[in-house]
């Protein structure tokens, strides 16, 4: 077991005006030891370091490091350091979080319950192919941006981020997803959650009215709820959002939230004729639309989808977007691109959060972009995910006839399955995670419709022999409650 290797200086406990120095000494050792401060195998700084903190001989620190090894409190080698006997593992208290702070209690409501722990199982949401990642060509532009790592630091930041990522994001949405837009209308966040935060309180007050689509993503419920707004859940119908039963439900929304390219949960694509229709409304209330373009990279059949923001002639879409879920999850970059008319009241309102919005790893994505790797690596990450969609529609087609219904639409990295026997997406997603099968009931998505009756099921971070086995596990599970 590696040891906890420190260099840090250490707090002791203050010396009492009857104690030696080297009785203070020992004692403080021993009660940061005993609470669990000083923890089994860290190490302890070099006897002259530790002389020189505390203004103390450095033969009192030699007779107290050996007395606390004779008591069998610390353990030495020549040459390796001292550092907390790690026999002492059983015996000193683990530190813990107060009992009345537990999971249940800080999760929003659509997800408590879910309880993915461990090692990632069909069909979790959220995964992808990481083994596919270009990891040695990332590593290589991280190091070839560390040694140029003053010039980086000295790079001015405005609150939208890096600005040549900035530069290289709008010029591969111009390319790849039809957005009119330039360096300046692009701000760089963690993700597309961060995103929805900034903009729901930048656009609502308490009590304004949002239309939200019904099923919808949670993540955006409750961005708006934490800014107090009223949603208005939207149903949705083969051609995406409802604009007539939204116009009769709230007909002066401040804002409405869409996942026109793939709708989540349920995968329909916004049809052209109801995007327009959208856009114009919008442009006659003087509402703005925030468009989640969370995955539009991957559509496997027919033509590409244009968005929203590229179709808007008023300036009244907000595109959102994000890397992770094209690269890795642990990258945490993803962007907003703004109308004119909201730039400078966003930055207005990320500088009252942070100062500086800049990351190393936005330097080392921008590289990675400009060279060409990230437009290789979404058209084989494409043709991979399409590969794992294909073993799930067609292991679902010969074992879940009956059962599940999985969605015909080709795009994204994840699928709608929709029940077909009796059980509800909360019945469904309780019994396959007890027969270890992740997956999310539709349940945890309606705002106020009915249940869809569906669960949702991840593909893009399993292979296709894991896909064919978990589609007859899930089988099994359907079957024995039908």
């Amino acid at each position: 077991m590696p040891g906890n290797i420190t260099s840090f200086e250490l707090t002791l406990d203050d010396r009492q005006d009857h104690q030696t120095l080297g009785a203070w000494l020992y004692s403080a050792l021993c009660s940061a030891i005993l609470d669990g401060r000083l923890r089994p195998g860290t190490r302890l700084p070099a006897t002259r370091d530790f002389a020189l903190q505390y203004g103390v001989s450095r033969g009192i620190v030699v007779n107290v490091f050996e007395q606390l090894k004779s008591d069998g409190y610390l353990s030495c080698k020549v040459g390796a350091g001292t550092w907390v006997n790690r026999q002492l593992q059983k015996m000193v208290p683990v530190r813990s979080a107060p009992a009345d702070v537990t999971r249940s209690k800080v999760l929003p409501e659509p997800l408590k319950g879910l309880v993915w722990t461990g090692p990632s199982k069909p069909f979790r949401m959220g995964d992808a192919a990481l083994s596919h990642f270009p990891a040695k060509t990332w590593a290589r532009i991280a190091a070839n941006r560390l040694r140029q790592l003053p010039a980086w630091l000295e790079e001015k930041d405005d609150g939208r981020g890096y600005r040549p990522l900035r530069e290289a994001v709008a010029d591969y949405l111009a390319t790849s997803r039809g957005v009119k837009c330039n360096a300046g209308q692009v701000a760089i966040v963690s993700g597309v959650q961060q995103g929805l935060d900034l903009l729901s309180r930048l656009l609502l007050r308490p009590g304004d009215a949002i239309w939200m689509e019904d099923p919808g993503y949670f993540g955006a419920s409750i961005a708006f709820r934490n800014a107090a707004a009223k949603i208005v859940p939207v149903p949705l119908d083969e051609h995406g959002i409802s604009i007539a039963d939204g116009k009769r439900l709230c007909p002066r929304p401040k804002a409405v939230y869409v996942t026109p390219g793939h709708q989540f949960p349920i995968g329909v694509t916004m049809s052209l004729e109801r995007r327009l229709d959208l856009l114009a409304w919008a442009d006659r209330e003087r509402s703005f639309v925030i468009e989640d373009d969370y995955d539009g990279e991957f559509r496997f059949a027919g033509r590409p989808v244009p968005t929203l923001q590229g179709l808007d002639k008023a300036g009244r879409v907000i595109l959102l977007g994000t890397f992770n879920k094209m690269l890795f999850s642990a990258l945490r970059i993803g962007y907003v691109v703004l109308p004119p008319s909201l730039i400078d009241p966003f930055l207005a309102l990320r500088f009252g959060t942070e100062f500086r919005s800049m990351t190393f790893d936005q330097s080392v994505l921008c590289d990675f972009i400009v060279e060409g790797h990230l437009g290789r690596h979404i058209r084989r990450m494409r043709d991979l995910y399409a590969n794992r969609l294909d073993a799930l529609m067609d292991s679902s087609a010969r074992y879940l006839k009956g059962k599940l219904e999985i969605a015909s639409v080709r795009a994204g990295l994840y699928t709608a399955g929709f029940l077909k026997n009796d059980m509800s997406s909360k019945d469904a997603e309780n019994a396959l995670t007890s027969a270890g099968i992740d997956s999310l009931g539709m349940h945890r998505f309606t705002l106020h419709g009915q249940d869809p009756r569906g669960v949702v099921l991840g593909f893009s971070g399993f292979d296709e022999k894991r896909i064919r086995r978990g589609v007859v596990q899930m089988a099994r599970v359907l079957e024995a409650k039908h």
